[in-house]
C-alpha cells in the first residue's frame, strides 16, 4: 500500500497545532441533483443506519434515493441563504471565531479550520490542508454536545479512516461530548432567559433533540441519557419544575421505534391537555439548520397551532453567540493543555539533507 505524504512538507517546516471543528454536513445546493450524492454518503454510513449492508443497499439505492432527494431539496430551498446552507455558514463563523481567540492567545502556533462529516468541505481535504501547513498535533472538536455513535462516533471513524492512509500521523486528541459542562448549560440558560425577557414565558418549555432508533439505546448508546442530563441541568439552572418542561425527540426515519416521546406527536397532543403556549429549544444542535429552522420552526409550529395551540416560539440555537464561542474555546484550551510546538526544525532539516533529502 502506498501511504499518503504531505505535498508541501519540508523537514525544516515549523510545527503547528491544529484544531479541527466538525459538524454533520450539507448538500452543495438545494437541488435534487445535489441532494442525491449527499444523502447517499450520509445514509450509506453504517454508523447512521445499522442494517445489514446488502438489505440496506437495495432499500437505499432502489427506493430512498429515487424519492427522498426531491423532497429534501424542496425543504432545503426554504432555508437556503445567500451564503448557502445555514449549517455551513454558521459552522464557518464558529470556526473563524475560535481561530481568532486562538490567534490572540497562541499567535501563529495554532491553526483552526472546519470540515463536514458528509459533503464539503470534507474531513480528509481539511486534514490535508492542515498537515501541509505543518500541523503535527491535532484536536478534533465535533460540534455535538451529546455523544452518539451515529454522530460523534461516525466522525471518529472518518478521522481514523483518513489516518490509515497517511505516512506521518499527527498526535490526536478527540472531544467526544460536552453535554454537561457548566458553561455550556449556563449559555443555554442565558439564551432562554434572554428570550423570556423579550417575549415572556410560555406554559411549557420543550427541549427537542434529534432522535435515534431505540435499538441503539438498548445496545448501549449513551445519547438518550446525555440528552436527559442536559435537560435536567438546564431546567435546574432555569428553576423549572418537572411540569414546566419536557424532553422530546425529533426527525425519526423509517418504521422502527425511535426514542420517545416524539416531538411532533407531543406538539399535536399538548393543546388538548390545556397547554396553549410553548417555547421550543434544541440543545443538541450547535447551529441552526434544516432540522431546527424548517422542521421545528415551521412544520411543528403548524402541528401545534392546528391542534389548538395559541402561541409557539422557537428559541434559536447558540450558533455564533459570544457565550457559545466562550464555551467552545474553553474546550479547545483544555485539550491544548501541555502541548508545545517546535518552530525551529533546522537540525532535523540538516540531518535529512545529509542523508540526501531534497526537502
Amino acid at each position: 500500500m502506498k501511504y499518503k505524504s504531505n505535498k508541501g512538507f519540508t523537514h525544516g517546516q515549523a510545527d503547528k497545532i491544529g484544531v479541527l471543528v466538525t459538524n454533520l454536513g450539507t448538500p452543495q445546493a438545494p437541488t435534487k441533483q445535489a441532494l442525491r450524492p449527499y444523502l447517499k454518503e450520509f445514509l450509506s454510513d453504517p454508523r447512521v443506519v445499522e442494517v445489514p449492508r446488502i438489505i440496506w443497499w437495495f432499500i437505499l439505492n432502489m427506493v430512498i434515493l429515487n424519492i427522498r432527494p426531491k423532497r429534501s431539496a424542496e425543504a432545503y430551498s426554504t432555508v437556503w441563504t445567500d451564503e448557502g446552507s445555514p449549517l455551513l455558514s454558521i459552522t464557518k463563523a464558529q470556526s473563524e471565531a475560535i481561530a481568532q481567540r486562538c490567534k490572540e492567545k497562541y499567535g501563529d502556533d495554532v491553526i483552526v479550520d472546519f470540515a463536514m462529516r458528509y459533503g464539503q468541505p470534507a474531513i480528509s481535504d481539511t486534514i490535508d490542508k492542515m498537515l501541509e501547513n505543518g500541523v503535527r498535533k491535532l484536536v478534533v472538536l465535533p460540534l455535538y454536545p451529546q455523544y452518539s455513535a451515529s454522530t460523534t462516533g461516525s466522525t471518529f471513524d472518518a478521522i481514523a479512516n483518513d489516518f490509515t492512509k497517511r505516512r506521518w500521523l499527527p498526535e490526536l486528541r478527540f472531544v467526544n461530548h460536552y453535554n454537561d459542562r457548566s458553561n455550556f448549560i449556563e449559555a443555554l440558560a442565558n439564551k432562554v432567559k434572554a428570550h423570556w425577557e423579550k417575549h415572556g414565558r410560555a406554559d411549557k418549555l420543550i427541549l427537542s433533540y434529534h432522535g435515534i432508533p431505540k435499538r441503539y439505546l438498548m445496545n448501549g448508546d449513551p445519547y438518550h441519557c446525555e440528552c436527559h442530563k442536559t435537560s435536567r441541568l438546564l431546567a435546574e439552572k432555569l428553576g423549572l419544575s418537572h411540569d414546566e418542561y419536557m424532553t422530546t425527540f425529533q426527525s425519526r426515519f423509517g418504521r422502527e421505534e425511535w426514542l420517545k416521546p416524539y416531538t411532533d406527536e407531543t406538539l399535536k397532543g399538548l393543546p388538548g391537555k390545556g397547554v396553549k403556549s410553548i417555547q421550543v429549544m434544541c440543545p443538541g444542535f450547535s447551529a441552526d439548520c434544516l432540522e431546527t429552522i424548517e422542521e421545528i420552526g415551521e412544520e411543528n409550529h403548524e402541528y401545534f397551532m392546528e391542534a389548538g395551540g395559541e402561541r409557539y416560539e422557537y428559541i434559536d440555537a447558540l450558533n455564533s453567540d459570544k457565550e457559545h464561542i466562550d464555551v467552545l474555546f474553553d474546550i479547545v484550551q483544555e485539550n491544548l493543555h501541555g502541548w508545545t510546538v517546535e518552530s525551529d526544525n533546522s537540525v532535523r532539516a540538516g540531518l535529512a539533507k545529509a542523508l540526501g533529502s531534497e526537502v
